[in-house]
């Protein structure tokens, strides 16, 4: 369903089941799961699903498929028995290796997921990644994408962050129709993408922040993660920003509207010139008055004593 399309009825059940996602979610958080959030891994994937003109949503998406993967695929290798004839070195080795590939198969995979955007089919996919130095048949790309599927078994349908942030604004526009819905969701797709790429540098100051300790413990920063992992928080938070730049803007344009029509006695007035200077200027409808002369004082008629 596209953004604004969505009935009161239908926002207030898709409020109340995000809401029951999010705190399932909080409830089972892996404390390491904040240490596989790379902000070059982010924007890696960003960078992709531009190049391949895919909507900023399977980018958010792709990201969450890939952070979820890692946390249960390395739990998994390190918890459960190696196989037989392989060694922990040897399959970490091989992770390493088919990295690059894992990637693509999360952004292919959110990209079936979306309704709103074009599907990467393998042929796509192996063009794509001979482009950028990497030469894979199609059949290593199934293999990949199976992988994927199967360590989070097929549970990849997960909200991302953006789909907090959309439902809220949903939400919040219909409570309130005056409110800038679509200027705000503009807005909210950029600010998302800085957090999420500074995401590391944005938590540690609120940790530090909210702790008041320059260097937080161990167990200070583990329960710190479901505040890290909160997307109900983020979504608020995001929109929260988005406003703030939204109504900035407009004092700003405001503040020098009312600067341009403020004339001083003598009709001059204010503009603004480039990179925000302001210059004083004669208003154009008051011509300059020209400087008059002194006026000129009367000559005296010279008293000439011998023609008496």
């Amino acid at each position: 369903m596209k953004f604004r399309d969505a009935s009161a009825d239908l926002l207030s059940d898709f409020l109340t089941n995000l809401n029951k996602i999010n705190k399932f979610k909080l409830r089972n958080v892996s404390n390491c799961s904040e240490n596989f959030r790379d902000a070059r891994l982010t924007e890696y994937i960003f960078l992709m699903t531009k190049e391949l003109k895919l909507d900023p949503a399977a980018g958010f998406h792709a990201v969450e498929i890939l952070q979820k993967f890692i946390v249960k695929h390395l739990s998994e290798l390190l918890t459960e028995p190696t196989p037989q004839g392989a060694t922990e070195g040897g399959m970490f080795d091989m992770l390493k290796e088919n990295f690059p590939v894992l990637i693509f198969s999360c952004v292919q995979l959110s990209s079936k997921l979306s309704f709103l955007t074009q599907r990467i089919d393998n042929d796509t996919a192996v063009r794509f990644l001979h482009s950028v130095g990497h030469s894979v048949s199609k059949q290593a790309l199934l293999e990949s994408e199976l992988m994927v599927l199967k360590v989070l078994e097929f549970r990849i349908n997960d909200p991302n962050p953006l789909t907090y942030v959309e439902v809220l604004l949903e939400v919040l526009g219909n409570n309130q129709p005056s409110i800038p819905v679509e200027r705000l969701h503009e807005l909210c797709h950029h600010v998302l993408q800085f957090v999420s790429l500074e995401r590391k540098a944005i938590f540690d100051s609120l940790l530090v922040s909210t702790t008041q300790c320059a260097s937080p413990s161990k167990e200070q920063r583990e329960k710190f993660v479901a505040v890290t992992e909160d997307y109900m928080l983020l979504g608020v938070g995001v929109i929260a920003v988005a406003s703030f730049i939204h109504w900035l803007e407009k004092w700003k344009q405001s503040c020098l509207a009312a600067i341009r029509k403020r004339a001083d006695p003598l009709g001059d007035f204010w503009i603004e010139e480039p990179h925000g200077a302001l210059q004083q200027r004669r208003h154009p409808e008051e011509p300059q008055q020209q400087p008059q002369p002194p006026p000129q004082q009367p000559r005296r008629r010279r008293c000439d004593a011998s023609k008496k």
